[in-house]
């Protein structure tokens, strides 16, 4: 719960009259947690050792140990015991059900529910602090489901915070303020001959430096490619590791970058690659068509309009990475950084990236989807590796000298 947070008065579930909306609180009071200890419980009213216990059971388990749970809780566990259609509970389903285990089992199971419950909309909401009012503009940004905005506005407590999109963004600063002042300019940088000389951005001469397929994200072609790389970076990516935390989204941000310079290895063999764009697109691209696939149940402000201004954003940073690419290079033959990195990202996100966000709560490695285009996304790496490993000598690809 987020801090300073007090206890909701509201319900913990509701439905609509169709049932096809629940939303469920979690509570921080649980009976025993140890998976020892549920057996013995459960065994303790299926003295048969059947598997199962009925419903009539769980109801009286419930009510025996109704104390120990705090009431929004309790009503939850009442309303699935009420509306479970089979009249029985398997071992599995009793620990998701008591332990609030967010799995499809346990979603499915709350869709048998029939009981309704009246809760208000969590955007309804009076009387919260700031921080919780952050939370819960956070959640309507980027959860398309009320049952998920409610159970993310409970459970956050800003530990940890979204640390790396921010860590990502203030390195990114650093290094562009270092060879701002080394090279002194801080527009077109990359007009400067001592530009590529770095360790850190892609050169097709240096692809044998590994390194440099992930480093190149620090440095950027001048102020104006830095200023519109972080302004999408924090407004998307710093929600989004908000709700679904660092792994999953460093996982989309790494695999758009890692996608981004092998894409230009590949498409843009001469070319350079400098800037954060391959994991800003695939941060930003999954993020919309994530609402795209849920637009009725997204419920953000202006939603239309905000959409609208980050595809003007994409196309105007897109726009500047061509342009730039084909203007005459001011040190040739070494041509202008690659805008290929930007649709590698792209590609990135509206894969991978869209199944992540798309299963908020859920265990990744149960998706078949997300093992598909993860496979898919390790065999382009693999055939990309074997590319820069043996392409460019068989193609007799005439390179730029080495900066």
């Amino acid at each position: 719960m987020p801090t300073g947070a007090n206890v909701h008065s509201s319900p913990a579930v509701a439905a609509n009259a169709e049932g096809e909306e629940i939303e469920v609180l979690e509570s921080t009071e649980v009976l025993p947690a140890a998976p020892e200890d549920w057996k013995s419980l459960f065994d303790k009213y299926d003295p048969e050792s059947s598997g199962f216990i009925s419903t009539e059971r769980f109801r009286d388990l419930l009510e025996a140990h109704g104390s120990e749970l705090d009431p929004h809780k309790l009503e939850v566990l009442l309303a699935l015991a009420d509306g479970n259609a089979d009249g029985k509970i398997c071992y599995q389903d009793f620990v998701n059900l008591m332990s609030n285990k967010r799995s499809n089992s346990f979603r499915r199971a709350i869709l048998q529910g029939s009981r309704q419950l009246k809760s208000s909309s969590l955007r309804e909401e009076v009387g919260l602090g700031l921080s919780q009012r952050l939370v819960r503009h956070v959640a309507y940004e980027t959860l398309p489901r009320e049952v998920d905005r409610k159970w993310y506005f409970d459970s956050y407590t800003y530990c940890p915070p979204p640390w790396l999109i921010l860590a990502i963004t203030i390195a990114e600063m650093v290094v562009f303020v270092y060879y701002g002042l080394q090279l002194d300019r801080w527009v077109l940088q990359v007009s400067s001959p001592s530009f590529l000389k770095s360790p850190l951005p892609y050169h097709p001469q240096r692809r044998a430096q590994a390194w440099r397929y992930l480093s190149y994200i620090f440095m950027h072609a001048g102020i104006e490619h830095l200023g519109l790389n972080m302004a999408m970076q924090l407004l998307v990516g710093v929600p989004l590791e908000m709700v679904h935390g660092a792994a999953r989204i460093g996982l989309i941000y790494l695999c758009g970058v890692l996608a981004g310079s092998l894409a230009v290895s590949v498409a843009d063999m001469t070319a350079p690659v400098v800037g954060s764009s391959g994991g800003v697109y695939a941060l930003v691209s999954a993020h919309l068509a994530n609402v795209v696939m849920n637009w009725s149940g997204m419920k953000c402000q202006f939603k239309l309009f905000r959409m609208a201004m980050a595809l003007v954003c994409m196309s105007v940073e897109f726009g500047r990475a061509v342009w730039l690419r084909f203007y005459p290079p001011a040190f040739p033959p070494c041509p202008n950084p690659s805008f290929v990195a930007h649709l590698g990202g792209v590609v990135v996100g509206l894969t991978l990236g869209v199944v992540v966000l798309q299963n908020y709560e859920q265990r990744l490695q149960e998706q078949s989807l997300f093992w598909i285009f993860f496979c898919v996304y390790a065999l382009f790496v693999f055939c990309g590796i074997f590319w820069n490993i043996f392409a460019y000598s068989l193609l007799d690809v005439k390179l730029p000298p080495a900066p």
